[in-house]
């Protein structure tokens, strides 16, 4: 009995492993965009991964487009790869949240390879951004994957509802989220608050902090005053 049910434990593990490394499989094939922070209207550091080249050829660069979304982005440097950036001339001006208005945008930044990135060898490429106000818009960023010997554009855009497994070629995407809003109970608010019910339960008498630093107080002086009578009693 006790065999059958380790056998059965042990094959339910096992299945599960499957799927979780054919899911990783699948999953890190892809190039992908993961955000520190999806909040409407927040700053984000979106870290772009690559983990192959192209069919066994090794990368040479990596450009990221920009979403018309975006207005721009700030690329970190990676010690490996050199740093371009394309701007790209608005039809209409774009008025920002500050009031000012820009001609231009950022329309793509490229790392290139100042080594070629070996096959099955992995690297990430991370961009600073604020993310547009609209709750629930999906952001996507085709990344055109250049190598030794051809290339990948990874700008497929699945169906709605449909998963990035669906296409060939999948761009790195993510989902901007709801604002995170602010408490109006805290700050001021959860201080007078505290400060009201501390008050209430004093009802105008000392407070429990009052007595206790009373009764350390007396017990200071009880012990003072019995180690100066021994040390009378010894002189």
């Amino acid at each position: 009995m006790r065999f059958s049910r380790t056998l059965k434990t042990t094959l339910a593990v096992g299945a599960t492993s499957t799927l979780m490394l054919v899911g990783l499989g699948s999953a890190s094939a892809h190039v992908s965009a993961t955000p520190s922070e999806t909040a409407a209207g927040a700053y984000t550091l979106v870290t772009f991964a690559v983990g192959h080249g192209c069919d066994g050829s090794s990368t040479t660069s990596m450009t990221i487009t920009l979403p018309d979304e975006l207005n721009e982005a700030t690329p970190t440097v990676n010690p490996n790869w050199t740093i371009s950036t394309a701007t790209q001339k608005l039809d209409t001006p774009r008025t920002l949240a500050n009031g000012s208005k820009i001609s231009e945008r950022t329309a793509s930044i490229t790392y290139t390879a100042k080594t070629p990135l070996i096959d099955h060898e992995r690297d990430t490429f991370t961009l600073s951004l604020q993310l547009p106000d609209a709750a629930g818009t999906t952001l996507n960023f085709p990344t055109l994957q250049k190598c030794e010997t051809g290339q990948t554009d990874w700008k497929d855009i699945p169906a709605a509802g449909a998963d990035h497994d669906s296409v060939d070629a999948p761009a790195p995407s993510f989902t901007v989220t709801k604002a995170v809003a602010e408490d109006s109970h805290d700050g001021h608010g959860a201080t007078a608050a505290t400060s009201s019910d501390v008050a209430q339960k004093n009802d105008g008498g000392p407070s429990w902090a009052t007595w206790t630093g009373l009764g350390a107080g007396l017990a200071g002086l009880i012990l003072g005053g019995l180690a100066f009578m021994r040390s009378t009693k010894k002189a």
